[in-house]
């Protein structure tokens, strides 16, 4: 059934009384899940997995996807209220057999939170050709929105979360070669298109949603040291401040960027989940706000960078994802 919602989200601060010290259990702000359904992709580790906690602590029936589901039932066996699925982001195979057995559930999806991925990996593509930053990050996220379409629209009421990055500073989308096909690949480049791709994503997907019930959002959670930064050496988590006399990976002070894993998740939770965003959407937000839109020539810090949510490249990006994938959203 679609919704006449016309109204646009301003990418500006809406000033939510909440900040980057606010932990993922302030973000939900005291509401009850109970009846709700989220799938949780990397919901098992890092920052997915304290989401999947408060979520679930809440009352949600949350499902976890993952590749590995003996390290997946590991982490989050003491947590009531979880299911773990099977599910490899880079294989498209995998996302429509894991999709259609939860369109088989007959359930609604309340909450879809695109959790996983990689950063700053060596150059590896997946059996498509397709560089793997830029698949996992992305396409795979895409195609998992596309194929739960039905369950989302069922929900009346559902948010897409888009988990970015500051990093979409470092690149927008080389449209003519994402796949690095034909210019020198960069690990950090990569990383950086792949995030402004999720941004991106959100933008398109909330215009074409809202009138379904369906919102989206995408988010930088802050810098938060998790196994993403498995593919980092130890002089380059040096170099960010996030290696200890020890030689642990920490950090060994906070700030507004730096977070604690709670605090990181927060975001996130206020995104899924938060009353203060009913009727709002298609905005990156961060510390647990709308961020605010900086110019593209701004030193990296806060804000968003215009190539980031910029409608006619999330038009653009859209339509290239439905060539790469051969998946088309019936919407």
């Amino acid at each position: 059934m679609q919704k006449n919602n016309n109204e646009i989200t301003i990418q500006t601060p809406m000033y939510s009384g909440f900040g980057p010290r606010t932990t993922a259990k302030e973000a939900l702000q005291g509401r009850d899940l109970s009846g709700k359904v989220a799938i949780v992709t990397g919901g098992y580790s890092g920052l997915g997995l304290e989401t999947t906690r408060i979520l679930a602590e809440a009352g949600a029936t949350v499902i976890v996807p993952a590749r590995t589901s003996g390290k997946a039932m590991a982490a989050v066996s003491a947590i009531p209220g979880v299911e773990i699925e099977s599910l490899d982001l880079i294989d498209p195979f995998s996302i429509d057999a894991f999709a259609q057995r939860f369109l088989d559930s007959n359930r609604p999806l309340h909450i879809l939170i695109d959790s996983a991925g990689i950063m700053a990996s060596d150059l590896s593509r997946d059996n498509r050709g397709y560089e793997s930053q830029f698949a996992t990050n992305h396409l795979g996220h895409f195609q998992l929105a596309a194929r739960l379409w039905p369950a989302l629209v069922k929900a009346e009421g559902a948010r897409v979360v888009s988990v970015s990055s500051r990093g979409h500073a470092i690149s927008g989308i080389d449209f003519n070669d994402p796949n690095f096909k034909n210019r020198e690949y960069d690990k950090w480049i990569a990383y950086g298109q792949s995030k402004t791709a999720n941004a991106l994503f959100a933008v398109e997907l909330d215009k074409r949603g809202k009138n379904y019930g369906v919102r989206a959002f995408s988010l930088h959670p802050g810098s938060i040291v998790t196994d993403l930064s498995r593919h980092l050496s130890d002089d380059e988590m040096r170099a960010m401040g996030a290696l200890d006399e020890q030689g642990q990976r920490t950090f060994s002070e906070y700030n507004d960027e730096l977070k604690t894993v709670s605090e990181g998740a927060a975001t996130i939770v206020w995104s899924a989940v938060n009353k203060q965003l009913e009727g709002k959407g298609g905005v990156y937000c961060e510390n647990v706000d709308i961020a605010e839109a900086v110019p593209a020539d701004k030193p990296l810090g806060p804000g968003v960078k215009p190539w980031a949510v910029n409608p006619e490249y999330a038009e653009q990006l859209w339509q290239l994802s439905e060539n790469l994938t051969g998946v088309k959203f019936p919407v």
